[in-house]
């Protein structure tokens, strides 16, 4: 599959202007307000609308950037994925995640409404600003810049919809710059509509192609409006809504078939700094390898790193064994039933290596840090990785993390500085299984399944072994040798039964997105978390002792309470405008 180059931007590495947004949202005043003539100019227009990019990746926070990172994996622990990881004392809040305990006052539920309103604030900003630009901007480039905005506060409220069950939307026409009022109204509308009509108005502007990396195109918007409607295709008990799966899939089939993408040739392309911005990707959050502060790296999920050199910190969002143990594979396919009945040892040999000898899916190792097993180039993962190997296991997280080729230097932020791909084609074709087995065409699903794991099973992307040396940093490579058993095969009998087709796409999605921020919303859409999650606290808790006793509500954990700031501040005339969710 072919490759297309591309020029870094610096979209995310610049911090410039100063943009107005609502204080309801903030922990205090602006420490100084810029009128919109006084950025009421081409140039100024432009900046702003970097300064809304670079709200993606989580900006708009003062130190915890981690509260409201882009990947969501903060809120991920709460699915059966992944673990809040270090050790018990860190970061207490997000075991309170963890645990099923969400409360209004949770600093990192605080933060993410924060950020992400923040970031609809700053393209709303844009919008209105170039409203009062008169001169120096063609139609054309007007028109353009009315996209990018409108495709970025999609994407905020997109991810706020799927953090809140009755989040608020916020129009370039509620808001004003420096009315603190203009943003206070009511909670009391599904904002889906809207966040359909910003993709749909993007998408018919954008232009194919782009110049800098980090802008959308028109495949971009097109994907998040499909992204959109796939969101909204089941009810909370998991009844399809065959019309936006029918919606969805005329936006996939156009991806698909007309776009100018191409699967991979190796899954491990997806999460390498050398493969950015390559041939399957739709969408990425692009950060700097190298910046003196950290401030352009992906200083999100910075947090998120092994405990151990040359790292040296900090030990969260490790591994669940539940995770692990699904990419078991018999006869080269997963075990939809019984993958949990038996656990993936962590132990190893005397020599280091791993004593599983049983089938896997190779994307394990791509996936998961497990003792035995090279670590994404740097040295053979043992348990030395994990700060507290009795409280949250002896698995790591590794996708995000950057190869030693790229590894970053200059501060902690600069340990991730690989992009995140957040929407990508192999998403694409998952998305479009789903929506062709509830619409009842079985067979195509299994083939775009078929073609996600033709991929997974090129032996050219298998993690190779690896032979411990005299020092823990040393190893030498076995090319060609696997480092595990890896067996992976396509589904080759026709698929007739549309409940075990279902099953067979949603377990697909588990092990191509793993560890990717994705799970719990997945979970959530699906209307099956509580069935689901339940039965993970039950077989998880076996292993992480602090889960015992713990459980998940249905109708009231698949969403977030609304922070109690965020109602607070929303006070018009005496009364709070935000309603909190009853479930709450």
């Amino acid at each position: 599959m072919k490759k297309r180059n591309f020029m870094l931007g610096a979209l995310f590495a610049i911090l410039i202007l100063a943009t107005g947004c609502s204080d309801e949202y903030l922990n205090r005043e602006p420490e100084g307000r810029f009128s919109e003539g006084d950025v009421a100019t081409p140039e100024g227009v432009e900046g702003l609308l970097i300064a809304a990019y670079t709200m993606v990746p989580g900006g708009g926070l003062t130190g915890q950037t981690w509260h409201n990172d882009i990947h969501s994996w903060v809120f991920n622990i709460a699915s059966d994925d992944a673990l809040k990881g270090t050790d018990a004392g860190d970061q207490p809040e997000q075991s309170f995640i963890e645990a099923y305990d969400f409360q209004a006052f949770n600093v990192h539920i605080r933060d993410k409404w924060r950020g992400l309103y923040k970031g609809v604030a700053a393209a709303n900003n844009v919008i209105n600003t170039l409203a009062l630009v008169e001169d120096g901007i063609s139609d054309a480039r007007r028109e353009q810049i009315i996209a990018e905005a409108r495709f970025l506060r999609g994407l905020f409220h997109f991810e706020a919809r799927k953090m809140w069950r009755m989040p608020v939307y916020i129009s370039d026409e509620n808001f004003v710059l420096n009315d603190l009022e203009s943003t206070k109204i009511p909670n009391d509308r599904e904002i889906w509509p809207f966040i359909e009509a910003d993709f749909e108005a993007a998408a018919s502007v954008l232009p194919d192609t782009q110049g800098d990396v980090g802008r959308p195109t028109s495949w971009a918007a097109k994907a998040f409006l499909g992204k959109a409607k796939i969101y909204q295709g089941f009810d909370q008990s998991g009844n399809a809504n065959t019309a936006k799966m029918s919606e969805a899939k005329a936006i996939f089939d156009d991806i698909i078939n007309n776009g100018p993408f191409e699967l991979m040739d190796k899954f491990e392309d997806n999460f390498l700094v050398a493969t950015r911005n390559n041939a399957e990707s739709i969408f990425e959050v692009q950060y700097a390898i190298n910046s003196a502060t950290g401030d352009a790296s992906n200083r999100g999920i910075g947090l998120a790193h092994p405990y151990t050199d040359p790292w040296g910190c900090c030990g969260f969002y490790q591994a669940s064994q539940n995770l692990v143990n699904a990419y078991q594979t018999e006869n080269g396919l997963p075990l939809l039933d019984t993958f949990d009945a038996t656990d993936v040892s962590a132990d190893t040999n005397a020599d280091g290596s791993s004593v599983v000898t049983t089938t896997l899916d190779p994307r394990l190792d791509h996936t998961v840090g497990r003792p035995g097993i090279l670590y994404k180039g740097f040295k053979i993962y043992q348990t030395d990785f994990v700060r507290d190997l009795s409280y949250a296991g002896p698995f790591f997280s590794m996708k995000h993390v950057a190869e030693p080729e790229a590894f970053g230097q200059g501060g902690w932020g600069n340990l991730s500085a690989n992009n995140y791909r957040i929407m990508r084609l192999g998403m694409i074709y998952l998305w479009l299984a789903e929506a062709e087995v509830e619409l009842g065409n079985l067979e195509r699903a299994r083939e775009l399944v078929n073609e996600i794991r033709s991929r997974a099973a090129n032996p050219e992307g298998f993690v190779p072994n690896a032979i411990q040396g005299a020092e823990r940093n040393d190893f030498t490579i076995e090319p060609g040798v696997p480092a595990a058993n890896y067996d992976i095969a396509t589904y080759d009998t026709p698929w007739t039964d549309q409940a075990l087709a279902r099953k067979a796409v949603r377990f697909e999605s588990r092990l191509e997105f793993a560890l990717e921020g994705h799970r719990f919303f997945d979970l959530q859409r699906w209307g099956v978390s509580a069935q689901v999650l339940n039965a993970y606290i039950a077989s998880e808790s076996q292993h992480r002792s602090y889960l015992q006793g713990r459980s998940f509500t249905a109708g009231k954990h698949e969403y977030f309470p609304i922070p109690l700031e965020a109602i607070d501040r929303s006070a018009l005339d005496g009364q709070p405008t935000l309603t909190q969710d009853p479930a709450y």
